[in-house]
């Protein structure tokens, strides 16, 4: 395999459920790729020598330091393998979290602000911690547990940890020096061109050209500080952006043309080789899903309709 296949990006993890909390613990010999999810995840990092990166950025992670990681944003960690890697994981289902918001209530709000700022990473004083620490406990004990209203706690809990979160979120201020953040705003600015104007023309010559750089030297510069290359890193948003797109009912031409795929064989074999399946083949199975959520959630209902 060549170093243009191994760079590609992959997608990690299918989540149908209102959330997933993994508490994980190892120092074996894990080696992540570049990868990104459907869903949002939480991060709570306990212990280890980790370091993130997320989109551009390069977070030099500290104890009960959270991130917050937006569907659809590439990253992974670099894991010194020397010392324990301990970590709390939530995967968060977004229906989840709309189900529960309303006007004056975005449980999404966190994820959306880290999207806006630019900033996944909270970090939090000793005495603000008490109470996360406190909730987090509670909400492992609730998952493992099989007892009388088990489920009911478990959500219960988890939208209070999120509500905390939001709060702490709004709350934050922001000195990126202090948060050990490596980030150039230079390949910041290209990559928020690149994923504003995924349908344009994004050859090398183009961005060098409307950033007034070398190409030679601006593919250097976004290897060196995204640690990928700025073709996959392309390639990627764009199969994204169409995988969103398909599941949305939009044609497969259609979707080829607003995701700045040139070329339609070269897209439906792109976009298969990233997904397994064809486009076409790929929104059949989306929808047979989807069926499958909506009858059972209709089996619950009527279930509890029964009570």
């Amino acid at each position: 395999m060549d170093m243009e296949n191994k760079e590609i990006h992959y997608k990690r993890g299918y989540l149908d459920k209102d959330f997933q909390f993994f508490h994980l613990k190892d120092n074996k010999n894990i080696q992540f790729e570049f990868h990104y999810h459907d869903f949002n995840k939480i991060i709570i990092f306990i212990s280890g020598k980790v370091t993130y990166l997320i989109e551009g950025k390069t977070y030099k992670l500290k104890p009960w330091d959270i991130l917050l990681v937006n569907n659809n944003e590439i990253h992974k960690p670099m894991i010194d393998q020397e010392e324990t890697y301990e970590r709390i994981v939530i995967w968060v289902n977004s229906a989840f979290l709309l189900q529960h918001s309303d006007n004056e209530c975005n449980l999404q709000k966190c994820f959306e602000l880290a999207a806006e700022k630019k900033l996944n990473l909270l970090r939090l004083a000793p005495d603000l911690l008490i109470g996360i620490k406190g909730i987090l406990s509670q909400l492992e004990d609730s998952c493992k547990s099989h007892d009388f209203g088990s489920k009911v706690l478990k959500n219960s809990l988890f939208l209070q940890y999120i509500v905390h979160l939001n709060r702490l979120y709004l709350g934050i201020d922001v000195d990126t020096e202090y948060l050990d953040i490596e980030y150039d705003e230079t390949i910041g600015r290209i990559l928020e061109y690149i994923n504003t104007n995924l349908k344009e023309d994004l050859s090398m010559d183009n961005l060098a050209s409307i950033f007034f750089l070398s190409k030679y030297y601006l593919m250097r510069k976004f290897k060196q500080q995204t640690g990928y290359t700025i073709h996959n890193y392309i390639l990627q948003k764009r199969l994204i952006a169409a995988n969103a797109l398909i599941k949305r009912g939009k044609s497969i031409t259609t979707t080829c043309i607003e995701c700045g795929f040139g070329d339609y064989s070269n897209f439906v074999r792109s976009f298969k080789k990233a997904f397994g399946l064809s486009p076409k083949k790929h929104y059949k199975m989306f929808l047979e899903q989807e069926k499958l959520i909506r009858q059972h959630h209709q089996l619950y209902q009527l279930d509890i309709n029964d009570l």
